[in-house]
């Protein structure tokens, strides 16, 4: 981002909103840590694409909100809902090893993801230690650049 944009500070509540996606060579593998995280996650407010959210819902117990498949839209879904603050954490195992289809819309989530400054962990080890991390039980005020200061500096960039 160009030097000089202002930042606003949007809260995160002690209960996050956390999407799970998993790339279908890794559901296995986001089944097991949610399995393992069971407890803690319950505390949170869940949501999942496609398959993965209905493994979860139906093989851990845990109420997932579910958006359709990745690559029939729930990327772009999950993405316009960070956008909208109404997801503020992701837990994506994404495949590096296998092509994907959708891949735009996978770049397009991640970029949606670190640019409203969302946690994001695309593989075990690095949800382990956001899962543990002791903001997760606490507000948080996430940094996203203020976009009324970007459309006042586009205005006067065009002399409107």
């Amino acid at each position: 981002m160009k030097a000089g944009y202002r930042f606003k500070k949007v809260k995160m509540e002690c209960n996050k909103h956390i999407a799970l996606i998993a790339h279908d060579n890794k559901k296995d593998n986001l089944l097991g840590w949610v399995m393992e995280n069971k407890d803690k996650l319950s505390k949170h407010f869940l949501y999942g694409t496609g398959t993965t959210a209905t493994l979860i819902s139906e093989k851990a117990g845990l109420p997932v909100r579910p958006f359709k498949s990745g690559p029939l839209g729930g990327d772009q879904q999950i993405g316009a809902r960070i956008a909208e603050g109404k997801i503020d954490f992701m837990i994506f195992f994404w495949d590096p090893l296998e092509a994907q289809p959708h891949d735009p819309d996978v770049k397009a989530l991640l970029r949606i993801g670190v640019l409203y400054d969302i946690p994001i962990a695309t593989n075990y080890s690095t949800a382990d230690f956001l899962l543990a991390s002791p903001l997760m039980e606490k507000e948080y005020y996430r940094k996203v650049v203020d976009s009324d200061d970007r459309v006042r500096e586009r205005k006067d960039q065009f002399g409107e």
